[in-house]
């Protein structure tokens, strides 16, 4: 079962070429894109998460349900973290509240859940978005950089959350990141696609 199809993906960007004719498919499980700075990494989130289109090619978006947030956008600085959580309820049908609160208290949150997102740290902000992620339940689960500004405990829980996703035949994880964590060395995962150093 293929959630994502895509063939000969161009994406033109400051005047040099970001993705050159690249094809891949995301099927369930966890799919790691590989790369270095400035090669696209973020971009293809975009474009499997459909805010975005190829300069050509072709990209068939097959999920029912899409998550792909950025929990430190500016925009969402005002908003309580816990509120900010419940908003994004209504477009996640499959949304599983009854795990937030082990997920609150698995990421050390329980302390910061309340706040404003503007009085949390680069890392507490991730981590709820990582909540976010797990809570979801969407067939298609797109994160960025997971475990930049983590600290060693949310780390370790993250890598058992991504470790369950790599069993997951329901829903597929795409983790994308500069190299893969050490963590997850030994993990099987679905797919691979490396845009270069």
């Amino acid at each position: 079962m293929n959630l994502i199809e895509a063939e000969k993906l161009n994406v033109s960007w400051a005047g040099g070429t970001l993705l050159n004719g690249l094809s891949f498919s995301i099927r369930p499980g966890l799919t790691f894109v590989r790369g270095g700075e400035g090669r696209g990494k973020s971009t293809l989130l975009r474009l499997m998460a459909g805010s975005m289109e190829p300069g050509s090619g072709v990209i068939r978006r097959l999920a029912r349900t899409t998550f792909h947030q950025n929990p430190a956008d500016p925009a969402h600085d005002p908003v309580q973290a816990r509120a900010w959580l419940q908003a994004l309820r209504p477009g996640l049908p499959d949304w599983d509240a009854g795990i937030v609160p082990g997920l609150v208290e698995a990421f050390g949150l329980a302390e910061h859940i309340d706040k404003p997102m503007y009085m949390l740290s680069t890392g507490s902000r991730r981590k709820v978005g990582l909540v976010a992620a797990a809570a979801s339940q969407a067939q298609l689960t797109l994160i960025d950089t997971p475990f930049a500004a983590l600290d060693a405990a949310s780390s370790r829980f993250l890598v058992q959350l991504l470790d369950e996703a790599a069993e997951c035949e329901r829903r597929a994880w795409v983790m994308a990141d500069y190299e893969l964590p050490p963590g997850l060395a030994g993990t099987r995962l679905s797919g691979l696609i490396d845009l270069g150093d």
